[in-house]
C-alpha cells in the first residue's frame, strides 16, 4: 500500500468521533441506540458526539430526529430527542443558569420573556447528576418536551416555541459548543 494511502487511512480512522452501525453508535464508551421510539412516533439516530468544557470531557451525547426529517428542520415543529451522558458529576442547582443564558444567547428578548414561566418550570426539574447518568428531552408535537433522567420522566413542558428555544443550547445559531453540534447533526 502506498505510504499516502496508509496516511490517509489512519488519519480517517483517528479522527472517526464514534463507531456507529444502523444498531446505534459508541463514542467514549456510552452506547446510544439507532432509534427511539415515542408516542409511537420513531426518532432515527442522526449523530453522537462528545462535549468538552474547559479541556474537560463534560457527557456524551446523541441527537434524534423523526424518520423523514431533515438536519436544516430539526428546530422546527419536528419530533426530537437528545440524550446526554454525564462524565462528571454536576449540581442540579447548576443546571439552571447554565439553560437561562444558552436560552438567552439564541431566541429574542421577546421570546425568552414569553417563554420564563416555562424555562423556570424546566430548570426546576433537573437533579444531580453522577458519572453515568443520562438526561434526555424529548418533542413530540402536540405533546411537548419531556425532561427524563435515566428514563424517569420528570416533567413535561408544551409548546413547539419551547421545544425550539431548549433545544437551541445544543443546536441553535449559537450553540453550547459548535463541534459538538456539527457531530450530533452529523455534518
Amino acid at each position: 500500500m502506498p505510504k499516502r494511502a496508509l496516511i490517509f487511512l489512519l488519519v480517517t480512522f483517528l479522527s472517526a468521533p464514534a463507531l456507529s452501525s444502523p444498531d446505534g453508535a459508541e463514542i467514549e464508551g456510552s452506547v446510544f441506540a439507532g432509534s427511539h421510539t415515542e408516542r409511537n412516533t420513531q426518532l432515527i439516530l442522526v449523530g453522537v458526539g462528545l462535549l468538552r468544557y474547559w479541556g474537560f470531557k463534560a457527557y456524551t451525547g446523541a441527537f434524534y430526529l423523526e424518520r423523514g426529517a431533515a438536519v436544516d428542520e430539526a428546530l422546527m415543529d419536528r419530533a426530537k430527542r437528545i440524550e446526554l451522558e454525564y462524565m462528571r458529576p454536576i449540581k442540579g442547582e447548576d443546571f439552571g443558569p447554565a439553560t437561562d443564558k444558552k436560552i438567552s444567547e439564541n431566541v429574542d428578548a421577546e421570546t425568552l420573556l414569553r417563554l420564563r414561566s416555562k424555562i423556570d418550570y424546566h430548570n426546576s426539574l433537573y437533579e444531580d447528576v453522577k458519572v453515568g447518568d443520562r438526561y434526555s428531552l424529548t418533542y413530540i408535537p402536540g405533546w411537548g418536551t419531556e425532561l427524563a433522567l435515566n428514563g424517569e420522566p420528570k416533567g413535561t413542558i408544551e409548546g413547539a416555541d419551547f421545544a425550539a428555544a431548549i433545544f437551541s443550547i445544543w443546536i441553535g445559531p449559537r450553540p453550547i459548543d459548535a463541534s459538538f453540534k456539527n457531530k450530533i447533526l452529523g455534518l
